[in-house]
């Protein structure tokens, strides 16, 4: 056991953390995202039975967002035309606002399919079961 390591975070996603370097990102996928498909270069672990912000509120107490760049945080945007949704999006803003003082300012939006592009290169790709629509989304890691 560790001191001040939060429940969720497993010994092999704490390995991944550690291993990643500065400019490495980090997909947290809903439970529709192809996480499979898009991981067959990264390692993928599955935290069945989470949702996104828990496991993003989880990671953030120990991963520095990336300071060089103006969005270490991208979101999947919605397709034209489809009528969905995203108040998940505010619970991630209000998440990341606790853990880095940029808030909402560090979150940026990439079209579906590149982010799907951005997503296969990728360190590692965490499958959760989040029901939210377009819940997806990819950090970039920053140094300490």
């Amino acid at each position: 056991m560790l001191k001040n390591i939060p429940p969720i975070i497993s010994p092999e996603l704490l390995k991944v953390l550690c291993e990643m370097g500065h400019s490495d990102c980090l997909v947290i996928g809903d439970g529709n995202f192809p996480s499979a498909s898009m991981g067959k270069n990264a390692k993928v672990i599955r935290m069945d039975g989470h949702g996104v912000p828990e496991v993003l509120d989880a990671i953030l107490r120990l991963f520095p967002l990336d300071t060089y760049v103006s969005s270490p945080v991208s979101l999947m945007e919605v397709m034209p035309g489809d009528k969905t949704e995203t108040p998940i999006w505010d619970q991630y803003a209000a998440i990341i606002k606790k853990h880095d003082p940029r808030g909402a300012d560090c979150i940026g939006h990439i079209e579906r399919f590149a982010f799907y592009e951005q997503a296969k290169k990728a360190y590692c790709i965490i499958a959760t079961s989040e029901k939210a629509l377009y819940a997806n989304i990819m950090l970039q890691k920053g140094v300490i």
